[in-house]
């Protein structure tokens, strides 16, 4: 039985270990389960170099409530439907805006206690 081989080129010599993975995964999974992978590590990598990765939810959340007062909690809890038309422009998630609103509500009542 003649072992197909493929010829690729690529940006720099992978080590010994490397290529042992390499070839373990080829050697395990069908090809068709391979290609999506590829693509889907092509598309993730393309964004990352064009800089429009989308970040995880969990930073999302962060990055809006790491540095908010409670006072501003409070405001944005008062103007809550403003906000989520703002988390909605945005690209936010129904389940994100929540997360935020629940950790806006523990930011506000720390103040009032």
């Amino acid at each position: 039985m003649v072992k197909p081989t493929i010829e690729l080129p690529i940006s720099k010599k992978p080590t010994d270990a490397e290529l042992k993975k390499l070839k373990d995964y080829f050697k395990e999974m069908p090809i068709d389960e391979i290609l999506t992978g590829l693509k889907f590590a092509k598309n993730r990598w393309s964004a990352k170099d064009a800089g429009t990765l989308k970040v995880g939810r969990k930073s999302i959340i962060q990055k809006e409530v790491h540095s908010v007062t409670a006072e501003q909690a409070q405001w944005r809890l008062k103007n809550w439907k403003m906000m989520i038309a703002n988390y909605r422009r945005r690209g936010y998630s129904y389940p994100t805006i929540s997360r935020i609103k629940k950790i806006l509500v523990q930011k506000s009542k720390k103040k009032s206690k």
